[in-house]
C-alpha cells in the first residue's frame, strides 16, 4: 500500500465533523487525509438524528435526494411531558425551510454517503484502522499527526491538523488545551423495543418520578433513551431487569408486554453523559471541532448537527488559505496564521455556548428535578413551559441551531488537488 507522508489538512476522526470537513475541502481542491481508528463506521446507538439544518446543507451539496433514497424515518412531531402536563409539543411542519422534519438514518449510512462523494475528488484520502496517537510538534507549532495501523507507527505531516476525534479526543489531550466541564445530572441507558403500527409516532418523551425516557420512532422499532441520575447505573442494574421493565412500562405504557424483550442487561447500552467545551479550540497548526471542542448531552439530539455546522464553518473560513499554502514548497515549515483558527472559534462560539445554555436550562430545571424525584416543572417556569411559544422556541433552536451555516466553498475542477 502506498502511504502518504504529507497532506495539506490532516483530520483525526471519521465522524460527522471530520468527514464533512474532508468532503468540503477536497471539493474545493485541497489535499486532505482523514484518519479513522476503526475499520468501518458501524457503531450502534450513535447520533442518528439528522436535523433540518443538516438536511439544508446536504441540499446545497446536491446530496439530499440520495439521503432520502436510503431507508430512513421522518419525524415531524415532538412530544415531551409527564403523565399530566405537556412540556414540549412541537409540529416541525410549522418550521421554516424546505426540510421540516428530522431524518432518522443510521450514522454509518450518513457517513458512507459523504465518503462516497468525497472519493470523487483526487485530494480526498481516508485511512481506516489508523489510530491517532500524538502530534508532530516543531518550533511551537503542530506539524502533523503520529498514528498507528496494522503495519506499525507512522507520521503524517500537514499544514493544518484538525482534531475531530470525539469527546475523548487523543489530540485534544496531547495539545493540553483547557477543557471546562459543566457536568450533567444524568446518564443514559440505550435500548431497542419492537414497534407496532398502532403505537404513536414521532419522538415521545415521558418524565416520571426518578426517571425519564425518550422514545424515537425508527419505523419497525423504538430506539429508547432511558435517563437515570448521574452515577446510578449500578443501582438500576442491582434492582434487576424485571424492575427495569416495570419502570419502562410505567413511562411508556403503549409498549405493553414488549418490554419483556429487554430480558438481559446485554440488551442495554450505557452512555456516560457529559457537557463541556474548550475555552480555546486551537493552537498554531491545530484546530478542534465537533465533540473534540464541545461535548453536548443527548438533549435535543443536536450533537451530530453542531459537528457538521463546525465543519462547514471551518471549510468556509480556511479553504482559501489552505489552497494558497498547498502551492507553497515550504508549506510544512511555515505556520498557518493562528488568527484564522481563532476566527473559526469566534464564528462557532455563540451557537455552542447558546445551545449548551439551553441544554443546561432543561437539565437543571426539568430533567435534574425529575431524576431527583421533584416536581418536573418548577412553579416559576409553568407560565411558559408547555405553551406554543415555548415549544416553537425549543424546536427552532434544536432543529436549526442559533447560527445555521451554509456552504460557501466553491467546487474546484476535479484535478485541482495535488
Amino acid at each position: 500500500m502506498t502511504r502518504n507522508t504529507s497532506t495539506t489538512c490532516a483530520i483525526s476522526g471519521g465522524g460527522p465533523a471530520g468527514i464533512m470537513l474532508a468532503l468540503l475541502l477536497a471539493r474545493a481542491g485541497i489535499d486532505v487525509t482523514v484518519l479513522e481508528k476503526h475499520g468501518d463506521f458501524l457503531r450502534d446507538f450513535r447520533g442518528d438524528t439528522v436535523h433540518p439544518s443538516t438536511l439544508d446543507l446536504l441540499d446545497e451539496l446536491g446530496l439530499v435526494d440520495e439521503l432520502y433514497a436510503m431507508p430512513h424515518r421522518k419525524i415531524d412531531d415532538l412530544a415531551i411531558g409527564t403523565a399530566t402536563e405537556t412540556i414540549v409539543r412541537a409540529d416541525l411542519n410549522k418550521l421554516p425551510g424546505p426540510h421540516r422534519h428530522i431524518a432518522m438514518i443510521p450514522q454509518w449510512d450518513f457517513l458512507n454517503l459523504l465518503t462516497e462523494h468525497a472519493r470523487r475528488y483526487p485530494g480526498f484520502h481516508l485511512l481506516m484502522n489508523a489510530e491517532s496517537t500524538g502530534l508532530i510538534e516543531e518550533n511551537g507549532a503542530v506539524r502533523g499527526i503520529r498514528y498507528r495501523d496494522d503495519e506499525g507507527e507512522h507520521e503524517l505531516r500537514s499544514v493544518l491538523t484538525v482534531a475531530a476525534d470525539g469527546r475523548h479526543s487523543a489530540l485534544r489531550d496531547a495539545a493540553r488545551l483547557p477543557l471546562v466541564d459543566f457536568g450533567a445530572p444524568m446518564d443514559v441507558m440505550w435500548l431497542r423495543v419492537r414497534r407496532e403500527e398502532t403505537d404513536p409516532s414521532g419522538l415521545n418523551g415521558r418524565i416520571g418520578t426518578g426517571a425519564m425516557v425518550a422514545a424515537i420512532d425508527r419505523g419497525d422499532y423504538w430506539q429508547i433513551a432511558y435517563l437515570i441520575a448521574k452515577g446510578a447505573q449500578e443501582e438500576v442494574r442491582s434492582a434487576g431487569i424485571e424492575r427495569f421493565q416495570e419502570r419502562l412500562l410505567d413511562l411508556l405504557p403503549f409498549l405493553g408486554e414488549r418490554v419483556r424483550e429487554i430480558d438481559g442487561w446485554e440488551r442495554v447500552a450505557f452512555l456516560q453523559v457529559g457537557l463541556n467545551r474548550l475555552s480555546q479550540w486551537y493552537r498554531p497548526g491545530l484546530l478542534c471541532i465537533g465533540d473534540a471542542a464541545h461535548t453536548m448531552t443527548p438533549v435535543g439530539g443536536v450533537g451530530i448537527n453542531l459537528a457538521v455546522q463546525d465543519a462547514v464553518a471551518t471549510a468556509n473560513l480556511l479553504a482559501d488559505a489552505l489552497r494558497r499554502a498547498q502551492s507553497d514548497p515550504a508549506r510544512f515549515d511555515r505556520t498557518l496564521n493562528p488568527a484564522l483558527l481563532a476566527r473559526v472559534q469566534r464564528r462557532r462560539w455563540l451557537p455552542t455556548v447558546g445551545t449548551q445554555g439551553v441544554q443546561q436550562l432543561l437539565q437543571r430545571q426539568i430533567i435534574g428535578r425529575a431524576l431527583a424525584e421533584q416536581e418536573a416543572v418548577p412553579p416559576a417556569l409553568k407560565v411558559i413551559v408547555g405553551t406554543q411559544a415555548w415549544s416553537r422556541l425549543v424546536a427552532r433552536v434544536m432543529m436549526y441551531g442559533i447560527r445555521p451555516e451554509h456552504v460557501h466553498t466553491p467546487e474546484a475542477p476535479t484535478d485541482a488537488a495535488t
